[in-house]
């Protein structure tokens, strides 16, 4: 038989290596080693009752169950040797061509199954073996991969990575409060020590306590890895370094008033170029560079050179450049100085004012004409203000409200429109004519304006009651009293506004017959030498003393140069035209009304308005005595004089308010001797001149 084997051990049974129940089965039960639905196969038994192995049909023995037909050698019943292991088919390909296929055994039912000789062992390829040795190799490897990450990962677990630092201060392998004690222990010091920040050419020192700034230990350890560690943390804990930055904590109160302070120091105005006057000779103010410390900028470099390496810390400062150049200042300057050659003579119809060289230089100015030039600027309004009276009909003038007082209030006088200078085309002809030259004598051109403050603004002045008054004596009637008498009508009722600085030159301007006034005696170089106008500076000391006693700001006042015994000792002062001016300001939240008065034996000025103080006078004696000269003089033009010492006084002005003194002024006027002088005829002068008449 060809599928008989040399072996006499009876075929495998597949089911003697299943365990059995330790209870029979019975007959229809289902095997419980078995899953549901599955009966146990039956095993195939040969003729004789013996098991066959799986897969063997008892019909190859034959009918006989072995050998083949009945009689037929074997057929004794028993069994053959067991068969060889089965050895794989040698299969054809269903690729491979017919003609290369195996051939078809009939006598195994055209399964195709080569003959039992066809039968052989082969071993399995090569590539099977080769990839069973392999496998082990790739489970070591891996496994040490394993192990090389995972036993430092271990160690390094809940640790800063070895290598970690932080402004050289070594944390590595450290716990979380390990590495903030270190911190805190090896910076704190250095937190400590004084910053040097360099900016404009200048050093300044800040302590970073004092400016806001500390170490923030918790947020510089957060930026190291925490938790178990990944294998690029690991290759970088064995084999690198990593450097953490300190952060900062910030008080950015502190930070932002300490940059402030810094850019006290720091910042420059930006200096534009200019041209101011002395007198009437121009100035040339050179422009000069601005700076400013950027704070924004300032303040992030100071944070982030906090426990850097020591060093200088550089602060950002910007450059703000002038407008024009020196260059261009010094030729605006030289036009001035063309432009302020001579009065300029202001014409309308057969009227006409000069505007004097002083007046020129107090209202011109220069300002950039933002192409890197300068044109000149001229203030008309303030500047005619004084002649504008002799060039306009009063009749068509506009009226200033004003108030006058009935039963001893204040009643409101409406102001009314009126023609008047226009003041922006005279503005525009004298620049023109400062930057280009020309005729000196412009026409003006007539508007209708209005007056300086509405009905409205003059009720909320608050002008309620009088808050101070002042009369000085004269004899009457010689020419300084009709000067005296004539400003005090042309400034009955003006309005001062809060905050404005009264001027008397730039409100009555230059003295002239055509307004009433008079040659008088006026004190010039120690002399008495007659003017118009002369005398008026008892008005003006009058004014003074309604000032004084006002609590109003004194801005400016000239003490006569030698002591007028009707005026009180240091509290008076004189005025010429176009200097020295008698300037004041009001600098309360109220109006200032201004109320003249006069009779034959002298003058009086009353301010109305709201009282802020009551003020008192206290003076000193008189000290620094010096005696006076003596001296003859003849000529037309000798005016006697009464001779007085020199001497120097102090005044205090003491502000008191609800009985308290709120504050005081101290005032020191140095008089000198005033000459006596008597005038004789120009022989006797000759004949016997006085001892000092070179005085």
């Amino acid at each position: 038989m060809r599928n008989a084997g040399a072996s006499a051990d009876p075929p495998t049974d597949p089911f003697e290596a299943v365990p059995l129940p330790t209870r029979p089965v019975p007959p229809g039960a289902r095997d419980p080693r078995l899953p549901p639905g599955v009966r146990p196969a039956q095993p195939a038994r040969s003729a004789n009752g013996s098991r066959l192995p799986p897969g063997v049909s008892p019909d190859i023995f034959g009918p006989s169950g072995f050998g083949g037909p009945s009689g037929a050698p074997g057929a004794s019943g028993v069994l053959p040797p067991p068969a060889q292991p089965a050895q794989p088919w040698q299969m054809a390909s269903a690729s491979e061509p017919p003609e290369r296929r195996p051939p078809r055994d009939e006598r195994f039912g055209g399964d195709g199954l080569p003959p039992s000789d066809a039968l052989r062992h082969e071993e399995p390829p090569p590539r099977r073996r080769r990839g069973r040795k392999i496998l082990p190799v790739v489970v070591g490897v891996v496994l040490l991969a394993v192990l090389a990450y995972a036993v430092p990962a271990i160690f390094m677990s809940g640790r800063m990575l070895p290598g970690t630092s932080v402004r050289g201060v070594d944390i590595g392998g450290l716990t979380a409060t390990e590495a903030a004690d270190r911190l805190g222990e090896r910076l704190a010091s250095k937190a400590g020590e004084e910053m040097t920040l360099v900016a404009a050419g200048k050093r300044f020192t800040i302590e970073p306590g004092k400016a806001g700034l500390e170490l923030d230990v918790v947020a510089t350890l957060a930026q190291a890895p925490s938790g178990f560690p990944s294998p690029v943390e690991v290759w970088r804990g064995l084999t690198g370094t990593t450097e953490l930055e300190p952060k900062v904590a910030v008080d950015i109160d502190l930070l932002t008033s300490t940059v402030k302070d810094l850019a006290k120091k720091i910042d420059r105005k930006v200096r534009e170029g200019s041209v101011t006057f002395e007198g009437v000779e121009p100035v040339v103010v050179t422009p000069r560079d601005g700076r400013e410390l950027e704070r924004q900028a300032a303040a992030k470099t100071i944070t982030a050179a906090f426990l850097a390496p020591e060093g200088e810390v550089r602060l950002p400062v910007s450059v703000i450049k002038p407008k024009v150049t020196a260059a261009v200042v010094k030729k605006a300057a030289a036009r001035a100085g063309e432009a302020l050659s001579g009065p300029v003579t202001l014409t309308n119809g057969g009227r006409q004012a000069q505007l004097p060289v002083q007046t020129l230089a107090e209202h011109l100015s220069f300002e950039p004409d933002g192409s890197g030039g300068m044109r000149p600027s001229f203030d008309a309004g303030k500047a005619v203000a004084a002649v504008e009276k002799k060039l306009v009909d009063p009749a068509q003038a506009p009226r200033d409200p004003t108030f006058k007082i009935v039963n001893n209030r204040p009643k409101l006088v409406p102001g009314r429109k009126g023609k008047g200078i226009d003041d922006a085309k005279l503005a525009d002809d004298i620049a023109e004519m400062v930057a280009e030259g020309g005729d000196r004598t412009i026409p003006v051109a007539l508007a209708i304006v209005k007056p300086r403050m509405s009905d409205a603004e003059a009720r909320k002045l608050g002008i309620k009651e009088k808050i101070s008054e002042f009369t000085t004596p004269y004899d009457c009637c010689p020419p300084r009293v009709t000067n005296i008498r004539t400003i005090a009508k042309l400034l009955d009722g003006y309005l001062v506004k809060p905050g404005e600085v009264f001027s008397l030159n730039g409100v009555v301007g230059e003295r002239d017959t055509a307004r009433g006034f008079v040659p008088a005696p006026m004190i010039q170089g120690g002399r008495l030498v007659d003017s118009v106008g002369g005398g008026i500076s008892q008005f003006v000391t009058t004014m003074y003393n309604a000032v004084f006693f006002g609590g109003l700001e004194d801005v400016q006042h000239v003490a006569h140069e030698f002591y007028i015994s009707r005026y009180p000792a240091g509290r008076e002062s004189t005025v010429s035209w176009p200097e020295p001016d008698f300037r004041w300001k009001n600098d309360s939240p109220y109006g200032v009304l201004v109320k003249t008065s006069y009779t034959d034996r002298g003058v009086t000025v009353a301010f109305w308005s709201t009282k802020r103080y009551d003020v008192e006078s206290i003076s000193s004696e008189r000290y620094n005595i010096t005696p006076f000269k003596s001296a003859t003089d003849s000529g037309p033009d000798c005016i006697p004089m009464t001779g007085q010492q020199g001497f120097t006084i102090d005044v205090w002005r003491v502000f008191k308010k609800d009985g308290k003194e709120i504050k005081r002024v101290k005032k020191t006027t140095v008089y000198r001797p005033e000459l006596d002088l008597k005038c004789v005829p120009e022989a006797d002068a000759d004949a016997g001149a006085a001892p000092g008449t070179d005085d």
